[in-house]
């Protein structure tokens, strides 16, 4: 993909990313965005990357070519749009990904708050004499105490979480 390969070609050339972001008139951070394919360069920007690395923009991009030809801008642009749509792609499985745990989070609080609504404070009746279930008891008292100042925050966290993750029309 295009992000190996500018890195690959960039270190076999022996060139820093500060050195080739100043070769191509761009801050080193865009070419660590590159190379992480969380972006990719424009047709203008490719094709001064190519001309840096001394490289064909077909290579770049992934291709082996036995012949070295100039590569149409139309090309590029086709190659450019298909790896946009992928990192699209990427991004939206991520943003599911990121609303299904909010949805499953705020699940599972309301779930456990059922729960203890239901077991109330029966646990404070049983018999402490008993270790086990003393323990058990001590146990159950700390989960409920920690719950109750926890899962308010995390049940709006999460909340916010589905608004900001949820599909935008």
């Amino acid at each position: 993909m295009l992000k190996d390969n500018i890195k690959t070609i960039r270190k076999s050339k022996g060139l820093s990313q500060e050195e080739l972001a100043i070769k191509l008139n761009v801050v080193r951070q865009t070419i660590s965005k590159w190379e992480q394919g969380l972006s990719v360069p424009d047709s203008e920007l490719l094709v001064s990357l190519s001309d840096a690395l001394d490289t064909p923009v077909s290579t770049l991009l992934g291709e082996n070519i036995t012949e070295q030809k100039e590569d149409s801008l139309k090309e590029i642009a086709e190659k450019l749009e298909i790896i946009n749509l992928q990192l699209a792609q990427e991004k939206e499985t991520k943003r599911e990904i990121w609303n299904f745990l909010f949805l499953f989070i705020c699940v599972i609080l309301i779930v456990i708050f059922i729960g203890l609504v239901i077991l109330g404070n029966s646990y404070m009746k049983w018999d402490y004499n008993d270790q086990e279930l003393a323990i058990l008891g001590v146990g159950v008292h700390s989960f409920v105490w920690l719950f109750v100042r926890i899962a308010p925050i995390v049940f709006i966290c999460s909340t916010i979480g589905i608004f900001f993750t949820k599909k935008k029309k």
